[in-house]
């Protein structure tokens, strides 16, 4: 009895202190963290979602919370207290209409390639768009669609549901209220669906991408 009594003790210690560590390591990263960016200072075997479940609920109702991004974590301002403390954001310039809509595609039709988007819009898409975009850390090459041409497919990143407040893309709004927030035009195309964004690894349809696209893209675009 009391072996087992020395155990619960133990354990509690054990999962008390990775509680500290965890809670740490979040507050002094200004990025969400992942399970195994945290799981390489706890102890061996550490459940990371139950550990952060508990951190959730230890710091609801307070003026900073724990959030979930993805697959990471992080704490910040409560929503109703935002209005008090806002971060300041270095943009080195301002999105402009045209990376907003593409954005706004990127992440409903998501993987899409260059060709995808422009024909959602309507409109071509310059290559600094989606350049600005990848600068901004919001979208990110996947990999290369498995047709003529082989063009690269984009998707949307971590920092870009932390930046909007989103804990997976199913919390992205509906149709009418990107249109409402000026995030869409009326250049779309009326009958325009939203669909069910993926965000997963690459599909069947995809290829990784080349060494050299790590360095430099090559957005080859598919022809007519």
């Amino acid at each position: 009895m009391a072996d087992e009594t020395l155990d619960e003790v133990e354990h509690y210690e054990i999962a008390e202190r990775n509680l500290r560590i965890a809670e740490a390591l979040l507050f002094a990263s200004a990025e969400p963290l992942s399970r195994d960016d945290l799981a390489t200072y706890l102890s061996e075997g550490a459940d990371v979602p139950a550990l952060m479940a508990v951190l959730e609920e230890r710091y609801a109702g307070r003026g900073v919370t724990l959030v979930r991004r993805g697959d990471k974590w992080a704490f910040r301002t409560a929503e109703d207290l935002g209005f008090l403390l806002r971060r300041e954001e270095q943009e080195t310039r301002a999105l402009s209409r045209a990376a907003l809509e593409t954005l706004s595609i990127i992440a409903y039709h998501q993987p899409a390639t260059r060709a995808e988007v422009e024909e959602v819009r309507g409109v071509q898409t310059g290559k600094g768009t989606l350049d600005l975009l990848m600068e901004a850390g919001w979208v990110k090459m996947r990999g290369r669609r498995r047709t003529p041409g082989r063009p690269v497919t984009y998707g949307t990143t971590d920092a870009f549901l932390d930046h909007f407040g989103l804990e997976t893309l199913a919390d992205l709004p509906g149709l009418e209220e990107l249109k409402g927030a000026g995030l869409l035009s009326s250049r779309l195309p009326p009958a325009m669906q939203v669909p069910l964004p993926f965000d997963g690894p690459l599909r069947d349809d995809e290829d990784p991408l080349d060494p050299d696209d790590i360095f430099g893209e090559d957005d080859t675009e598919e022809t007519a």
